[in-house]
């Protein structure tokens, strides 16, 4: 089989989001972020296991990544979108009991004139100027706003994986002048924000990257195993080529592993002769440039010809990855395609 096997470990998952609930306190719940498909693993098989484990609210990213979202799990948890409520969306938010994170005064306009008495929260910007209403616009709507008892009120840090840096202490003063003394749940830490300590946890922590197996989060357990299958491995004599543009010339007689895999499943050309892939515990560097679907890998220290090569597993992960392709490891789960054959691994802890 020329299908590249992606192993997701759920209860890796289950075990990053306790640790992060419990850095949260006892006093603070512990969302999950499951946006993008849960960042390319699958947000109805990890929402359902994070719902059985405990948690309580999700955040996906919009209302149809909601609305499939609510297809599996059902009623019961809040599901937070974080576009808000756009035009288009009203029947969908209303139907599925979707939460809104409401980003403008048009937003508001639209969710109190089409969905009275419906749940929203609210989003405000902080200094990142992404998403969110600014302290002038809030301070103009609040008086609505707050009458409606909004569920959640949110901002977003822009730098909470430098510890370090100012951004962090300047944007939680700027969420506290605009929130303090309200009497409505707040939320400004994803995972990186957990990290800075409890001061920054307020009601509601929102996890997504360490709930994957990702940095900042330096504890949490690796997630993802991504195994590449072997179509063919040749002989290559010094002083042939292999691979598109000849990028790769052999200076002494070598065998090459041809696998199944490339950057059409997110594995990023950048990768081309830089990257290394895994044969157990051996590692196994890669030659010529990254293709379509096909990657070249040198296994002339090999004591016997492998089935598999791992890309992503014990010895390399999303971050290891990232930093060899110049990206980061949101950018490698997120890009993990289709065609890979998803495996869950579950209830074995």
């Amino acid at each position: 089989m020329a299908q590249a096997s992606l192993r997701i470990d759920i209860d890796a998952i289950l075990a990053n989001w306790r640790a992060l609930d419990a850095l949260s306190g006892t006093a603070t719940e512990t969302g999950a972020v499951v946006k993008a498909n849960s960042y390319g693993l699958g947000a109805a098989r990890i929402g359902r296991a994070l719902a059985r484990a405990g948690a309580r609210k999700f955040f996906v990213a919009s209302a149809e990544e909601g609305a499939a979202l609510r297809q599996a799990l059902g009623e019961g948890p809040e599901i937070f979108v974080f576009s808000g409520h756009m035009a288009g969306d009203t029947e969908m938010i209303g139907d599925l009991g979707l939460t809104p994170m409401l980003n403008s005064l048009d937003q508001v306009t639209r969710h109190f004139e089409a969905l009275p008495g419906c749940p929203f929260g609210v989003q405000l910007d902080t200094g990142m100027n992404r998403l969110g209403m600014e302290s002038a616009e809030w301070q103009a709507v609040a008086p609505i706003v707050l009458g409606s008892e909004p569920r959640l009120i949110m901002s977003h840090l822009a730098c909470s994986d430098d510890p370090e840096h100012p951004m962090n202490a300047r944007q939680l003063a700027e969420f506290r002048y605009m929130t303090d003394g309200l009497d409505v749940p707040r939320s400004l830490s994803a995972t990186g924000g957990l990290l800075l300590g409890p001061e920054y946890h307020f009601d509601v922590t929102r996890p997504g990257i360490g709930l994957y197996g990702g940095l900042p989060f330096e504890r949490a357990r690796p997630v993802v195993q991504l195994s590449l299958p072997v179509v063919q491995i040749r002989e290559v004599p010094a002083g042939e080529t292999v691979g598109y543009s000849n990028a790769f010339e052999a200076e002494t007689d070598c065998r090459i592993a041809t696998v199944s895999a490339g950057y059409a499943d997110g594995l990023h050309r950048t990768l081309g002769g830089r990257a290394t892939l895994w044969a157990g515990d051996i590692p196994c560097p890669v030659v010529g440039r990254i293709s379509m679907d096909l990657i070249t890998v040198d296994v002339s220290h090999l004591p016997e010809a492998p089935k598999t090569l791992d890309i992503l597993g014990p010895h390399q992960g999303p971050d290891d990855l990232a930093d060899v392709a110049g990206t980061i490891g949101y950018e490698i789960l997120t890009s993990l395609g289709a065609r890979y054959q998803r495996q869950y691994v579950e209830g074995t802890a």
